[in-house]
């Protein structure tokens, strides 16, 4: 790009330093309020820039303009979005970011776990990376790429269009949000504060991949009430609550519905947690599918193995719960199909090829969709993530801000 001054090492070895990692078990929001430390000092950078509205609300949410450079005031305004959580599946306690320049595709060991070693055989992208500078972290943590690697590609953008105010755009609105990981992420935004038409997330992995198409999802609480007794002389009276989730869980099919043997456009119906013991157990699923009218299909089956348990334990009280989480961003997206169409030509532009794909999950963008603001997801490079292997290519970054770069210009377009 032309006068282009990358930013995006410097900001993301800074962003993964600070600790975000989301609390599942937590009923505050944000569920962790460290979250708030990298929030607080986005909004700094924000303002350093020169984006004189950036804030953070009472919630943890960061906003911040910049204002259409053009002629036509009657352009959409556009999102660009990335999460500041980080995964509770892996530590992001001190987190300390290696740079490996010049990658020769040798093996990569971590040097404060020397078991972690990243390798291309069990991770094949880092054939294609070979020569780039590849940032790990230390082999006791995860290294916060997702979505740390979205956020340094969205500031580093900021930045750019703020050193060449040449470069058209539209009202551009900033957004970085809590809790994604926890599957909160825009549980309490506001919508009219934010005031965009149309948005893009950005926390995709591979280099071009684009992502407007992800899964429906529900999840299903299972409480079994057993019937206690004392084990001494618990003979015909003790139902144990524990026993027959087990057995229950024991009843799902081995060899298909799962995530471990299902891939594309699969569904899956998986248990996540079990907690109790022998007078309550309580079982929590997420329920899986591309195609939404699949989720009914999938919590009937479930009850049916469920209720087939139970039939052996008459007396038992049970309960089945149902609770949407999010939906297919597609059945959305379809309506105005020319938001992925724009992000296609932008990679063009940017000589990167598309990679157009689906997503075996979701992100914030899965929810923003139905809220509002049709929103697919762009690459940042992320890869392994959710793990100490966890890696990301500053090349790929960089080339995150030159497909965001292309983009605003293609937006001043819209009619």
């Amino acid at each position: 790009m032309k006068n282009y001054t990358s930013s995006v090492e410097e900001r993301f070895i800074k962003y993964a330093k600070i600790d975000t990692t989301a609390d599942p078990n937590s009923e505050s929001f944000p569920s962790s309020l460290k979250q708030k430390d990298l929030a607080k000092g986005l909004v700094q950078e924000l303002l350093d820039l020169g984006i004189n509205d950036a804030e953070m609300d009472e919630w943890g949410y960061v906003f911040g303009t910049l204002e259409n450079n053009t002629e036509n005031k009657n352009l959409p305004t556009i999102c660009f979005c990335a999460h500041m959580d980080t995964a509770p599946d892996c530590s992001g306690t001190n987190v300390k970011p290696i740079v490996h320049r010049n990658y020769d595709g040798n093996p990569i060991t971590l040097p404060d776990d020397s078991t972690q070693v990243i390798t291309t055989e069990k991770h094949s992208y880092l054939k294609e990376r070979i020569g780039d500078d590849i940032i790990t972290a230390s082999g006791l943590t995860l290294l916060g790429a997702d979505d740390k690697a979205g956020i340094a590609i969205i500031m580093d953008l900021a930045q750019h269009l703020k050193a060449n105010p040449e470069i058209p755009h539209p009202t551009i609105r900033i957004l970085f949000t809590p809790d994604e990981e926890v599957g909160r992420g825009v549980e309490h935004l506001d919508m009219k504060k934010l005031n965009a038409d149309f948005g893009y997330t950005l926390d995709g992995g591979v280099l071009g991949s684009l992502e407007d198409e992800s899964f429906s999802a529900d999840a299903v609480t299972i409480t079994i009430n057993g019937i206690t007794a004392h084990p001494g002389y618990a003979k015909g009276k003790m139902v144990s609550a524990m026993k027959v989730a087990s057995e229950f869980i024991a009843a799902l099919p081995k060899n298909e519905w799962s995530p471990e043997t299902t891939q594309d456009r699969e569904g899956f119906v998986h248990p996540v947690a079990i907690n109790g013991g022998m007078e309550q157990t309580v079982v929590q699923f997420i329920i899986r599918d591309h195609i939404t009218a699949k989720l009914k299909e999938y919590e009937d089956r479930l009850e049916g193995i469920l209720n087939d348990t139970l039939a052996k334990y008459p007396k038992l009280d049970t309960s089945f719960e149902v609770e949407e989480q999010y939906r297919n961003m597609k059945e959305e997206i379809v309506k105005v199909p020319f938001v992925t169409d724009y992000a296609i030509q932008a990679m063009e532009n940017a000589e990167i090829k598309p990679l157009p794909t689906i997503i075996r999950g979701g992100t914030d963008g899965s929810r923003l969709s139905f809220m509002g603001m049709p929103c697919p997801n762009i690459f940042t490079g992320e890869l392994a993530i959710h793990s100490r292997h966890e890696y990301v290519s500053i090349q790929d970054m960089e080339k995150g801000t030159a497909t965001l770069t292309e983009l605003v210009k293609i937006w001043t377009q819209h009619k």
